[in-house]
């Protein structure tokens, strides 16, 4: 199979997109320089593509493999643009009626670090954080149109591990080491698959939590913390790599400067960011949620390593 991935308004090729295809075979790969992608081997049958790029919309549906030779063209929209789709998103709960929505949201964290303050830097022009600043912006859509709706901010998902080239690698000595700008400080991480069972935990308290800002985890875990746990679930040591914010957004990764943005937020505004996700409240939610032990012996296997 081959494929592309591309700017749905400029026709632009996207570098490094993670392509995850789910179904008789899983299996996760990156966009190249012109933004395209090959998989061999893909038996037919029926998958689940999701693509994610930072400052887009992720991209997710169903593909249902029936030829050998397959070829898949998938379109992102930008940032504003999933803005402007949330708007009519709003606008069409309100028109049906519904009387309960939950979205799925994060902090605009220009109200902590506005755009004038040079502690990171502006993106855009406009953003600091930009996929979680124009999530937060978009909370008004609900509320100007009047939706009952609960805001539910989301965590680091755990599966950026497997999925977004995150999890352990070598370095020059040959030992592993997983890198974040994050100091000492307590990183909130979720496994996606447990915000859905979140979410349904809020439905089912009713109208408890419409109007309210709920956020959810599955624990809070240093750096060093979750080196151990790597380490004992891999069993091979897995170091922790503390570096500056300004030296992670150099790296050059597509989207290097919004992630170094976003976890220098979560470090520097660490009692804001753990304090809007309360343990508590999600086990009461979800009592089964997973620790990241439990979620490291589910998918451990499934890490690359680097």
């Amino acid at each position: 199979m081959t494929g592309s991935v591309t700017d749905k308004q400029t026709g632009e090729p996207l570098q490094g997109a993670t392509i995850e295809i789910s179904g008789n075979k899983n299996v996760r790969l990156v966009s190249g320089l012109d933004g395209t992608f090959m998989l061999k081997k893909l038996a037919p049958g029926t998958y689940k593509v999701r693509v994610m790029f930072l400052n887009y919309a992720a991209y997710e549906a169903p593909l249902e493999l029936k030829e050998s030779q397959f070829n898949l063209h998938i379109e992102l929209n930008r940032q504003e643009k999933e803005m402007a789709e949330v708007k009519a998103m709003a606008e069409a709960a309100r028109a049906a009626g519904l009387r309960h929505a939950i979205w799925s949201t994060l902090e605009d964290t220009r109200k902590w670090v506005p755009l004038s303050d040079n502690r990171m830097p502006t993106l855009h022009g406009k953003y600091k954080v930009p996929h979680f600043d124009g999530k937060g912006e978009s909370n008004q859509y609900f509320t100007d149109a009047g939706v009952p709706t609960t805001f539910l901010l989301t965590s680091f998902y755990w599966d950026n591990f497997i999925s977004f080239g995150m999890g352990p690698k070598k370095g020059p000595d040959g030992k592993l080491g997983m890198t974040l700008p994050m100091d000492d400080k307590k990183l909130p991480g979720i496994a996606a698959e447990d915000i859905g069972k979140c979410a349904y935990g809020i439905f089912k308290k009713g109208s408890e939590f419409i109007g309210k800002t709920v956020g959810v985890a599955g624990e809070h875990l240093s750096g060093a913390e979750m080196a151990a746990a790597l380490t004992e679930a891999l069993g091979e040591e897995v170091r922790y790599n503390d570096v500056p914010a300004d030296v992670y957004r150099s790296f050059g990764f597509p989207g290097a400067d919004d992630v170094g943005n976003m976890f220098q937020f979560k470090r520097d505004f660490e009692d804001v960011y753990r304090g809007n996700r309360d343990l508590g409240l999600v086990r009461e939610l979800n009592p089964s949620v997973q620790s990241f032990e439990s979620w490291l012996a589910v998918n451990k296997d499934r890490i690359p390593i680097g």
